[in-house]
């Protein structure tokens, strides 16, 4: 091709391609910035769905379901989504189950170190709270958020602690709590039952999270039968499970929309 009746340089052999040496993005930055692209979690992949957490006279109990859900696709049917911390703390959590791995790892690692300085003290429910409050914040601050929903709980010198935290770093503390689909079904089942009777025993508050999973199960569409449940005494930290809820289907015909 002749420009001004001089002929054009032909474009370089390598022009938009790979360089000798460098790592090649399609659609990437070029060649000449040899950097990879910030990546961000922009939505969960494996979800679980709700945790609920209950205080009793002289201790807690969370309780969650086994399902681990790719979408609308109950994909995994035996994740575990509890943690016991060690012997005076847990907690459950919802939401992307990888970021859940990550955050169990870190607690694991946390709670090693601690056990190896052999001075006697140990990391209490609400100090494992405070210190999520200030990862999800801070998580939260730099775009990247861990797509999570904690409840943790445990029993320490003498008190019943249950506190929540969401992927914002938004962090109280209740008699109850529920995270996902179960803060709008649960929830206000559980509050009921405390505004009658303001301390429950552990049987009382047992089947009161039996009866919630059960309800969740019958109407959140991301959960399953299969649920663990654990219980912090002073006794310490016991986790039960996998449980499995008897349903009864008997009048889902009845249920406009079923078929």
């Amino acid at each position: 091709m002749e420009v001004g009746g001089a002929r054009a340089p032909p474009p370089p052999f390598w022009a938009g391609g790979p360089a000798p040496g460098q790592t090649y993005i399609p659609g990437g930055p070029g060649p000449a910035a040899g950097v990879l692209p910030f990546t961000r979690t922009l939505s969960p992949m494996v979800t679980g769905t709700s945790v609920l957490g209950v205080k009793f006279d002289g201790g807690v109990i969370i309780a969650a379901d086994m399902m681990g859900s790719y979408g609308s696709l109950a994909r995994f049917r035996s994740i575990s989504r509890l943690l016991k911390v060690n012997d005076t703390t847990m907690l459950g959590a919802s939401g992307d189950y990888a970021d859940f791995q990550y955050l169990k790892q870190i607690i694991d690692q946390m709670v090693i170190d601690e056990e190896l300085l052999g001075d006697g003290h140990s990391y209490s429910p609400k100090a494992i709270h405070s210190w999520l409050t200030r990862v999800m914040y801070n998580r939260r601050s730099k775009i990247n958020p861990l797509w999570n929903t904690v409840v943790i709980g445990g029993y320490y010198n003498g008190e019943s602690f249950l506190g929540y935290v969401d992927m914002l770093g938004v962090a109280y503390e209740a008699p109850t709590l529920a995270t996902g689909y179960g803060a709008y079904l649960a929830q206000p089942l559980m509050r009921e039952v405390l505004e009658k009777k303001a301390s429950l025993t552990k049987e009382e508050a047992r089947d009161l999270i039996e009866r919630c999973m059960k309800i969740l199960y019958y109407r959140d569409a991301r959960s399953f039968n299969r649920y663990e449940v654990a219980i912090a005494t002073e006794k310490g930290v016991e986790v039960e499970g996998p449980l499995t809820l008897e349903a009864n289907w008997d009048i889902a015909h009845l249920v406009s929309g079923f078929e």
